[in-house]
């Protein structure tokens, strides 16, 4: 399974709304930080707002800001909300009319099974739990001294 670059972004912006809880980010540092467009972390942080994952605040002193407890924020539940159509083949998505395959074979029920697993995983992770004591990643987002806690 590959996720889709919108949830990919989502997973960066929260890990390092995670690192930074202490101050409000602004789009433009997440893509700097990041190296990735402004304008879809804009699309992203829509969406994280609306999943009220983010709250943006509006204004000069404006950005972004984790709105949730990191330690109760499991990431199976935000890859699913974020993935418009988690099937790994036809048969396993919003169509599976199109295999003519669908129901006689066994790799559906396999390919099930996989993505349940996939997503076990994630369940067992929390935010805070990506993040950890992040040394190596508060340096590879350039905060290692400025903005070291």
């Amino acid at each position: 399974m590959k996720l889709t670059l919108h949830t990919d972004y989502a997973l960066r912006v929260l890990m390092t709304l995670t690192l930074l809880q202490d101050r409000v980010v602004t789009i433009d540092e997440l893509a700097r930080r990041h190296r990735v467009s402004e304008n879809h972390l804009r699309k992203v942080a829509q969406s994280l707002g609306a999943l009220g994952l983010v709250a943006g605040l509006r204004g000069r002193a404006g950005g972004l800001r984790l709105a949730v407890d990191p330690r109760r924020v499991r990431m199976g539940g935000i890859v699913r909300a974020l993935e418009d159509d988690p099937g790994l083949v036809a048969c396993l998505g919003d169509a599976p009319a199109a295999c003519v395959l669908s129901g006689a074979c066994r790799l559906t029920g396999a390919l099930a099974r996989a993505l349940d697993a996939f997503y076990a995983e994630l369940d067992r992770l929390t935010l805070a739990d990506l993040v950890g004591s992040a040394p190596a990643m508060r340096a590879r987002l350039g905060l290692a001294d400025a903005d070291a806690s």
